[in-house]
């Protein structure tokens, strides 16, 4: 009798571990995407480059590039700049991107320094270690182009590539690319 309500105990709680597991919520792809991207929060300092070549832009300086968790790990803030310069937004860019899950997507907001606010949805690579941004819409004017397209590829905890395509008037198109490292 002792053995049987032993077993019965035991074939209980293994039903009850089973349920409880099975209850537990499934990720979507746009969180798997979203918990990636929250990897990268921290400062990160690197070399930029575009293609084409643009004569406004000193390529001898690292951009610096701040990413952070907020709102109760709703959202990142991504945050560029020229590495050692002021936060003059008179005088220097600054853009702002906010990361959100929103409707099922993985959705970024780039705040341009352009005036306009394109917003672009994710999708993640198989080995889930790059998250590939596509122009979704935008408001605001395009009279100076827009951002329209933004890879993130994580290379390594200290290490990732950010590929970033700007959409010139006439649809010239400008890809950034840049190798950053972890900072301080």
């Amino acid at each position: 009798m002792k053995s049987l309500r032993f077993m019965l105990s035991f074939v209980l709680m293994s039903v009850s571990a089973v349920a409880i597991a099975q209850s537990e919520p499934q990720k979507s792809d746009a969180e798997k995407s979203f918990d990636t991207m929250k990897t990268l929060a921290g400062n990160w300092e690197g070399p930029v480059s575009t293609d084409p070549p643009q004569a406004d832009m000193d390529m001898s300086k690292p951009l610096h590039i701040s990413l952070r968790v907020t709102s109760r790990g709703n959202a990142l803030v991504h945050e560029m700049q020229e590495a050692g310069t002021p936060l003059d937004p008179a005088r220097y860019d600054h853009p702002i991107t906010m990361l959100y899950v929103d409707s099922g997507r993985l959705t970024l907001v780039h705040y341009c320094d352009a005036g306009n606010r394109p917003r672009m949805v994710a999708r993640i690579s198989p080995d889930g270690k790059k998250v590939e941004f596509d122009f979704l819409d935008l408001s605001g004017g395009t009279q100076y182009g827009h951002m329209h397209h933004a890879v993130f590829t994580i290379v390594d905890a200290n290490h990732h590539i950010e590929d970033w395509t700007y959409m010139m008037p006439g649809d010239k198109p400008v890809r950034a690319h840049m190798d950053l490292k972890r900072g301080q």
